[in-house]
């Protein structure tokens, strides 16, 4: 009975009450009022990012509370970064990050679709529906537009010798972003990226071989990929080589300094000879170590830690160019892309667990002294870093986002080769069999049904709304020559090429990335309509 909401008393003619404790502090929202008021946290989530969607989109400008600039059109940044408070609102928020982290494109679509759907349930609610018939209508329909999916894709075989649809695709998920001017340099670098490590065989891609990054300075179209790594450090003295070719490199975690002891005493130096003593100590003992690194055939050290001034100088006196203070993630990365291992001891150090490359080199940028390093020509060619340049650190982080996202549409297309059509193409086809469907069915559901292929169409209005072309015209239009010419290719002529054949256009999307985007707002959209209630602390 402890858990018991509240306490039981009678009346005077025995009657029992029960009187709940702290109702009067509580806020409860029942019924309908609930699923409304959710319903109108989700619309004015999605018709924040409405505007974003597209080639022509706009972007967004977060300040965050520290005073850092952001501007994106990227869906899941902009709402992860918005400071949201409603429950529903938070789960539109939710909604874009797992269509992020599964797919990595479409996180603007899928909350536009959401919000879509939310409005038409709306709709359907004033008629006097009620919210569980909505729900298992749009699941209904949302399996028909998955099917029907199935049915319009077109698919390429993908292989290292053409990667031209490869690009094309990458250049339809950039054609939104920053980016874009140069977006076919991007997208060629984010295919062949992709390709230098993936797993044809498998249909496996390894994205922690694939590092991006960024350096203010030069241009975006600077950007170039490396068949290697890239570090942001530089040789430990200046007067070391700044090229070096067939380099066997000890990759470290040991510092270069004296053992120290692990117990807790003091030792006292009393004398001069004392002092003399240790300071021989210390020099026999790094003198021992930089001997051990060149006994094993090393013509590079990279260390974790850092040394001193003493053990740099020495290092530069027996030729053996360092870098210190390489952080975990590089270390390991260049010891998969130069086939070396780690090595925790000095004693450990032997020349089978040297790392090879062709070429080490420092760039050097513009008039400061940032300096980076260069490990090419690898033993295991597969690891790549994407070196982005841009004029400010915010558009390199636009740039690396928008990289991401054309990283992950590549990746998916190795998984699954799959293609549907863009420009909203899909969306419209989608709502013309939905819509046939429900004329098939005869009961309650079929308003649903309606209501989600009026709710499909919203993604190629919002498509024709921000390119500046007028959207029920365009919209109504396209689905006619859709109907009349049994091409589920034409879609909204963003770009204004004179063409609405997306085929012609090039403009392609993934078909994993378009099922997950209905599926996963029909999942969210059915789990909002099933709340009726809710009871939360009131706040005076």
């Amino acid at each position: 009975m402890a858990a018991f909401p509240g306490s039981l008393a009678f009346d005077e003619y025995g009657r029992p009450f029960i009187i709940i404790k702290d109702q009067d502090s509580q806020k409860r929202l029942i019924g309908i009022d609930a699923v409304k008021s959710h319903i109108l946290a989700g619309r004015s989530i999605a018709n924040t990012l409405r505007t974003s969607l597209g080639p022509k989109g706009l972007d967004k400008m977060m300040i965050s509370c520290d005073g850092d600039v952001t501007v994106t059109n990227d869906g899941a940044t902009i709402l992860k970064m918005m400071d949201v408070d409603h429950e529903i609102a938070k789960l539109m928020v939710q909604l874009s990050q797992s269509q992020d982290d599964e797919i990595g494109d479409g996180t603007t679509g899928v909350v536009v679709l959401a919000g879509a759907l939310l409005e038409q349930a709306e709709v359907l609610l004033d008629k006097g529906i009620h919210p569980i018939r909505i729900a298992d209508g749009f699941e209904l329909a949302a399996q028909k537009a998955v099917a029907h999916l199935d049915t319009i894709t077109d698919s390429f075989p993908v292989n290292k010798d053409n990667l031209e649809p490869l690009i094309q695709t990458a250049m339809t998920t950039l054609g939104s972003k920053i980016v874009n001017k140069c977006h076919r340099h991007m997208a060629t670098i984010a295919v062949q990226a992709v390709m230098s490590v993936a797993d044809l065989e498998k249909k496996d891609v390894n994205f922690e071989l694939i590092k991006v990054e960024g350096k203010v300075g030069g241009k975006l179209e600077d950007t170039m990929l490396v068949k290697g790594v890239i570090v942001d450090k530089d040789f430990s003295h200046p007067q070391m080589p700044k090229v070096l070719n067939d380099v066997k490199i000890a990759i470290l975690t040991c510092p270069f300094e004296p053992p120290k002891p692990k117990t807790k005493h003091k030792l006292d130096v009393t004398s001069v000879e004392n002092y003399k003593e240790l300071r021989k100590y210390e020099q026999e003992k790094f003198s021992q170590m930089v001997q051990q690194v060149k006994d094993a055939g090393a013509t590079l050290a990279i260390c974790q830690w850092g040394f001193d001034d003493e053990a740099n100088h020495l290092l530069l006196q027996r030729e053996l160019p360092a870098v210190r203070w390489v952080g975990g993630p590089e270390i390991e990365l260049i010891a998969i892309a130069t086939g070396g291992r780690i090595v925790p001891r000095f004693e450990e150090l032997s020349p089978e667990k040297l790392g090879y490359a062709g070429i080490v080199r420092e760039l050097s940028f513009g008039t400061t002294k940032d300096r980076m390093l260069v490990i090419e020509e690898c033993k295991n060619s597969r690891a790549v870093t994407i070196f982005i340049r841009g004029g400010n650190k915010m558009i390199i982080e636009e740039a690396k986002r928008s990289l991401h996202d054309a990283l992950c549409v590549v990746r998916n297309l190795v998984v699954d080769n799959r293609v549907v059509y863009g420009g909203g193409a899909s969306e419209i086809s989608c709502a013309i069999a939905v819509a046939e469907e429900a004329n098939k069915i005869s009961s309650l559901e079929q308003y649903a049904f309606r209501a989600f292929s009026e709710a499909l169409e919203s993604v190629p209005m919002a498509l024709a709304e921000n390119s500046g072309l007028s959207p029920i015209d365009t919209l109504t239009d396209m689905k006619a020559k859709q109907i009349q010419e049994k091409n589920s290719a034409l879609g909204i002529d963003c770009m204004l090429k004179g063409t609405n054949d997306m085929k012609v256009q090039n403009v392609i999307e993934t078909l994993q990335s378009k099922k997950q985007q209905i599926l996963l707002a029909t999942q969210l959209v059915k789990m909002i309509l099933k709340i009726d209630d809710v009871r939360s602390p009131g706040f005076d």
